[in-house]
């Protein structure tokens, strides 16, 4: 996704209006798709288990996958056995369904499921054919699974749809692909059960139970020998590289200034595939960035090579509304 046409959606260039054409037979797409499940065309697999999908209707980062750490996490804690499902973007397995572990090669499962390997310690399927990984992770003991970015996949059954939203950059000009951020119309939104805002924003008028989680930085981490630090204390001085293919590349270098972290930014695309040559350059500076894109680096990372890692703070009154939902299921 090109970072002009990102900026233009999000700052409601007028340009846009010549791609309405187009956005309508989008919206006409998604919308078959959709109905084709609801009516019963098209098969939905519902499992036997709990299914729990968390995912967004605007194109790019969220906070989606560190609410989806956070929520497995969280689930262990209550006696749950959850499994994590992905579609596994960027990654090519030879075969599926994969289970994924700290150590897989992310080219085969895709960054961010290797990411949620290693943040959550949790079983992790990824497959093309979202049943299919569920029926793996059941196999494997799991008795409730969290289905990432799984809200626009309708095969598989869900009983709770979560829905993260950016609090900086919300909806954008609150029109569809390709004249706007949304993957769906945002009527989508009074069929979910919860919006989870990433930041502060004004969700009295959306027609849902709408909460607010924060991203915050926990630790740094040295991607050759994985010691860490407090967040607060800098294993280095002076000016960084920092390098981030991720959704919103400018929420990490807001974070990095707000921990006083005096930084050269370099944005890429969001699921970037870093080589050796992404981390050289003509100086001897550190280099910082994601923990999404740090499963790539990590195999030809150097002694100047760290990572930012952040975790999801949910407020206390969605942690108290997810009890009171799985109690009824």
């Amino acid at each position: 996704m090109s970072e002009r046409l990102v900026d233009a959606w999000y700052r409601g260039a007028g340009w846009l209006h010549l791609l309405r054409p187009l956005e309508h037979v989008y919206k006409n797409v998604v919308a078959r798709k959709r109905n084709a499940y609801l009516t019963g065309k098209r098969e939905v697999w519902k499992a036997p288990v709990p299914v729990i999908v968390i995912g967004n209707i605007t194109v790019g980062g969220t906070g989606k996958s560190p609410l989806v750490a956070w929520l497995g996490r969280w689930l262990s804690e209550q006696g749950w056995r959850p499994g994590i499902i992905s579609r596994g973007y960027g990654g090519h397995s030879p075969r599926y369904p994969l289970y994924v572990q700290a150590d897989t090669d992310p080219q085969h499962a895709g960054d961010e499921p290797v990411m949620l390997a290693q943040q959550t310690g949790l079983p992790v399927a990824v497959d093309p054919d979202r049943p299919s990984a569920a029926r793996r992770l059941i196999a494997a003991g799991c008795d409730i699974l969290l289905s990432d970015d799984g809200l626009q996949h309708h095969a598989l059954g869900r009983d709770i749809e979560l829905v993260v939203v950016d609090g900086e950059r919300a909806f954008g000009n609150q029109r569809c692909l390709p004249a706007g951020p949304l993957r769906e119309p945002l009527s989508r939104l009074a069929s979910v059960d919860a919006v989870i805002s990433n930041g502060v924003i004004d969700c009295s008028r959306l027609p849902v139970e709408s909460h607010c989680m924060k991203l915050t930085p926990v630790h740094w981490r040295h991607l050759i020998d994985d010691v860490r630090y407090p967040a607060h204390q800098l294993p280095f001085s002076g000016q960084v590289h920092a390098l981030a293919g991720i959704g919103n590349p400018q929420r990490f270098f807001r974070t990095l200034t707000n921990l006083g972290v005096e930084h050269l930014p370099r944005p890429l695309a969001d699921h970037h595939r870093f080589t050796p040559t992404d981390l050289r350059f003509s100086d001897n500076l550190p280099v910082v960035m994601t923990a999404k894109d740090a499963v790539k680096c990590r195999s030809f990372a150097n002694e100047r090579c760290w990572a930012l890692d952040v975790e999801a703070r949910p407020d206390q009154a969605l942690v108290d509304w997810l009890a009171k939902r799985l109690e009824a299921l």
